[in-house]
């Protein structure tokens, strides 16, 4: 009976050793990283870490952590920062984001982003870079808010990036559910009171081949790029507007895609006039591309609903042998 007592003794040193040890890891980790960060040039500071859980969780708890990019403007900011796993797998993370806001900024713009449950998991290879191999981030209801107040607000999003076979290649998926544009933002975009509150389907389903996996280095260096993008299916239902669309394209070094894409629209006339009114499309060519997609649908047999082939080629997009104009470039900034 000794003998067994002193074997859980010493098991139970050890296993302690090894719970402290890792939360040491991860603290420092985290800490390293922020440092790195602000020699870079970045904002980046937090004011307290500590973990607890023991003996079979690691919960690392990050108090007021700041991330800014004085490159690019843009800033983070919240009251806390969780990072959850089971001690015997490090590589498997759950970050947890507060409840209360978080301040999301561009310069001299700022927002204020409220989610209930908001959570990322994270698995990574510790001994690669923290190379992902699945990433996910889901929250359910959520609001982003501005000086004016509520910019746009939903019941859940859902989003997905799973490695596949080939290190460099992730299945991408993502949900939106009931995103709904408050009356101000509508107003201020020239949203067509015609159209629901809410817009019922947001929906991606992509496979997409990068320059090099994502891991650490994504955050701090040069974002991979990507260069393959086989896009299965985006879907958008807003009221009786509705958009379909598939097909592959290969991206260049400078990020432009050459290959087809299969578009389908109904009430594309509505839509049109949303992407003018939203500055997606300049006005100068809201009545040139009006002319061209009434041409298209017509041939297509149904004046209200758009079936094109378009294609990308030498830095232009084409429907058939009718023109549309430059093909947009495809860069992570």
């Amino acid at each position: 009976m000794k003998q067994i007592v002193r074997l859980l003794v010493v098991l139970a040193v050890l296993w302690s050793a090894w719970w402290w040890g890792a939360g040491y890891m991860t603290r420092s980790a985290v800490s390293q990283w922020f440092a790195t960060q602000a020699d870079e040039g970045w904002q980046a500071e937090f004011s307290s870490i500590s973990t607890t859980g023991y003996p079979i969780w690691h919960r690392t708890r990050i108090a007021y952590p700041t991330l800014a990019d004085p490159q690019t403007g843009v800033a983070w900011r919240a009251d806390w920062l969780g990072l959850e796993s089971r001690a015997t797998q490090p590589g498997k993370q759950v970050l947890a984001f507060p409840e209360t806001a978080q301040r999301l900024s561009y310069f001299d713009q700022s927002l204020a982003l409220t989610a209930n449950s908001m959570q990322a998991r994270l698995h990574v290879d510790p001994k690669a870079q923290l190379q992902v191999f699945d990433l996910g981030l889901g929250t359910m209801t959520w609001q982003v808010s501005g000086e004016a107040g509520t910019i746009a607000s939903g019941d859940g999003i859902a989003l997905t990036m799973t490695q596949g076979v080939v290190a460099e290649v992730y299945d991408i998926n993502a949900k939106v559910e009931n995103l709904t544009i408050a009356k101000s933002a509508r107003s201020l975009i020239r949203i067509p009171d015609a159209l629901p509150d809410a817009v019922e389907t947001l929906q991606l389903d992509m496979t997409v081949q990068f320059t090099r996996p994502w891991d650490l280095t994504a955050l701090s260096e040069n974002r991979p790029q990507p260069t393959a993008i086989k896009l299965s299916l985006a879907e958008a239902r807003w009221g009786q507007l509705q958009l379909l669309a598939a097909g592959q394209v290969d991206v260049d070094a400078q990020g432009i895609p050459t290959g087809t894409l299969t578009v389908k629209a109904d009430n594309w006339r509505d839509l049109l006039e949303l992407a003018a009114s939203s500055g997606a499309l300049p006005r100068d060519l809201l009545g040139p591309m009006e002319t061209t997609l009434r041409t298209l649908a017509r041939l297509g047999g149904n004046p209200n609903a758009l079936d094109l082939k378009l294609m990308s080629r030498n830095g232009r997009v084409s429907a058939g042998l009718i023109p549309l104009g430059l093909a947009p470039r495809i860069i992570i900034r």
